[in-house]
């Protein structure tokens, strides 16, 4: 955090969407998408970008995605046919399908890295662009490196993954001349994690205790139980458990990790906040869950709208100094060096 936090004006995002009115764009892509057997998904993409960043505002001025849908495509192409020859490959001959399956996580980084270029460019607030100059090598060490080293350490290296990844994205991304900065270190992602581990572990050992309590009740031993009964127990258990952890534990996580990113990232002088409330995101996450189950999908815009103006609107930027001048600044550095934009080879493998 800044030093002089305390003379810091609060400038809070606002959203506007509504969810009738982007139910109108949803189900058109959605219809659109199948006809063209995916084709248009590239399109709809960009529409539904366009829809959240242009009612996305911050000191009455909103943001605007320049996204080409061409390019996009092509991303999704490159995607589609590595997956294709992959399970091609591997249903002829297992070690050529895996030696497919080593080269596409080897090709991951690097498409990670010019996916993340593309979205950045192709974003703007005030007409000026953002950039991203994250390096190819980087991305590799924190999109493979670690999380390799996180699975083989049983998952105690993960926190630190989470951490390079959050820093390698924010402390590379700029607005115009101006750099983003990320000053969370590891041992706040341990923290967040280790509360994960303990609220994981709690619904898994009031299942154990449940699960005791039944057969001590039940008045049936082990021997005599029926099989099928016991594998139906198991099953439900586990769906249950997998349940809670989607709509109870995620909405903590998200808080935690969204609140924990935005209040240690700067652009320049000034610092983002968040004050995202996990029982907040709990409410939203089990409404919408149980609605678009509900309405057999429906809801779904309506979800999103909801979860997007939510996360957003708990957001701000601290400001040090006019941001006016700082915008004007920027502006003029810009066009004295001539304004970025992205190419041809750029990549967008995101959905």
């Amino acid at each position: 955090m800044n030093a002089d936090a305390s003379n810091a004006v609060n400038e809070s995002v606002e959203f506007t969407g509504q969810g009738g009115e982007y139910f109108r764009i949803w189900i058109v892509n959605l219809a659109l998408t199948i006809v063209t057997l995916g084709i248009y998904s590239a399109w709809a993409k960009v529409r539904r970008m366009q829809y959240f960043y242009r009612n996305t505002s911050l000191m009455g001025n909103s943001f605007d995605y320049h996204g080409d849908p061409v390019t996009i495509l092509k991303g999704r192409i490159i995607g589609v046919g590595l997956l294709a020859i992959y399970h091609v490959t591997i249903s002829l001959n297992v070690f050529i399908g895996l030696g497919v399956f080593v080269l596409i996580i080897a090709a991951l980084p690097w498409l990670l890295q010019r996916s993340i270029c593309f979205k950045l460019t192709n974003s703007s607030y005030r007409g000026l662009r953002f950039r991203f100059n994250g390096r190819v090598g980087t991305a590799y060490q924190v999109f493979l490196a670690w999380p390799i080293a996180g699975y083989f350490s049983l998952g105690m290296l993960f926190p630190f993954a989470h951490q390079r990844i959050k820093a390698y994205q924010h402390n590379n991304s700029a607005y115009g001349t101006a750099s983003f900065s990320f000053s969370a270190d590891e041992g706040k992602f341990y923290i967040v994690y280790l509360k994960l581990l303990g609220l994981t572990l709690l619904p898994v050992f009031l299942f154990g205790v449940l699960a005791g309590l039944s057969g001590v009740f039940s008045g049936t031993s082990g021997a005599h139980k029926d099989p099928m009964q016991l594998m139906i127990k198991i099953f439900t258990g586990v769906m249950v458990f997998y349940l809670v952890l989607f709509l109870v534990i995620g909405p903590w996580f998200a808080a935690r990790i969204q609140n924990l990113v935005w209040n240690h990232t700067a652009l320049g002088p000034h610092q983002f906040a968040s004050n995202v409330r996990a029982r907040d995101l709990l409410g939203i996450y089990v409404t919408n869950f149980f609605a678009v189950i509900l309405t057999l999908g429906l809801y779904k815009p309506f979800a999103d709208i909801r979860l997007a103006k939510y996360r957003l609107t708990h957001m701000a930027l601290q400001t040090q100094g006019s941001l006016d001048e700082f915008f004007a600044q920027e502006q003029q550095a810009v066009n004295a060096l001539g304004q970025e934009t992205a190419n041809v080879f750029d990549v967008d493998i995101s959905f």
